[in-house]
């Protein structure tokens, strides 16, 4: 036995090992089980958690399930899969590449360096210089007006000592405005710059994504050029799947367990698979068709 079919499963009352597990009539949640093998928390998302199911599962003890487990790893009735991007992780489980990968591990690292600053508070730097800007508009005209009284008094001879003292005062109270204004400034262009480069931050992490994403299609495309013959062959073993006749009018649009089963046979599998479904005989002709450990449930 290899390690890849090495399985170690702890149920409330007893152990089994082996390549092949059959819980089946045990009451245990096909999710929980899957959320075993892949060490992940069971969710219900699309995967129909069973009623009455325990809160906790079996302990799972296999080797760390590949990327290609989380598509066709559990495969029970009225799933769907994203066969293109399944088949694309198949692939890879083999080893496989694609002319892409260089460029979209650099672009993931680029992304990984996107830091997108939180945009900055614009509206109250603003509202404060515009504050600080009347503020300096209108002790300046009282600046102005005092000077011109300042001057008409010692025209006329009079005594402007109080005004004088007064014009001192707004003087101060104007610098001291100005100040403030040039602060209130400060802070409104750095808030400015702040949201430019967020602006240029954003800009370029979507221009990144779109790149990875683009990267990504193409690769997928690669890999599942690479493996699409195994896969339509696979398509017509399924047992209760398509006929042969059926298959090439859109090997992609088959139901959810059928090309689930047939990716899962492209795919090598480190984790055992988990079957909630009747399509083999036997869980023992399960693992032999897919080449795979196999939990059957």
């Amino acid at each position: 036995m290899t390690e890849r079919d090495r399985i170690a499963l702890d149920l409330a009352d007893e152990s089994l090992r082996g390549r092949v597990v059959d819980l089946r009539g045990r009451g245990l949640d096909p999710v929980r089980v899957a959320a075993g093998v892949r060490r992940t928390p069971p969710t219900d998302a699309g995967d129909g958690v069973g009623e009455g199911g325990s809160d906790r599962g079996p302990v799972v003890d296999c080797p760390r399930p590949r990327a290609v487990h989380g598509y066709v790893g559990f495969v029970r009735p009225s799933m769907s899969i994203r066969v293109r991007t399944a088949l694309a992780a198949a692939a890879r489980s083999r080893g496989g590449e694609a002319p892409q990968d260089e460029a979209l591990a650099d672009v993931r690292d680029q992304l990984a360096d996107v830091t997108v600053p939180e945009p900055p508070d614009l509206a109250g730097p603003r509202e404060r210089l515009a504050g600080t800007d009347d503020a300096v508009d209108r002790i300046r005209e009282r600046v102005a007006a005092l000077r011109g009284r300042v001057q008409a008094g010692r025209e006329a001879g009079r005594d402007v000592s109080g005004l004088e003292a007064e014009l001192a005062e707004a003087t101060r109270e104007l610098s001291e405005r100005e100040t403030e204004r040039a602060a209130a400034r400060e802070a409104v262009e750095r808030a400015e710059r702040l949201a430019r480069e967020g602006r240029d931050a954003r800009e370029r992490r979507r221009r990144l994504e779109d790149r990875r994403a683009n990267l990504q299609r193409r690769a997928r495309a690669h890999l599942v050029d690479r493996v699409r013959g195994e896969y339509e062959d696979a398509l017509v073993a399924v047992p209760g799947g398509p006929a042969e006749a059926e298959r090439l009018d859109d090997p992609f649009a088959v139901e959810g367990v059928t090309a689930a089963l047939a990716v899962g046979r492209v795919a090598e599998f480190r984790a055992p698979v988990v079957l909630a479904c009747d399509r083999f005989a036997s869980a023992q002709a399960a693992a032999e068709w897919l080449d795979a450990a196999v939990i059957r449930v």
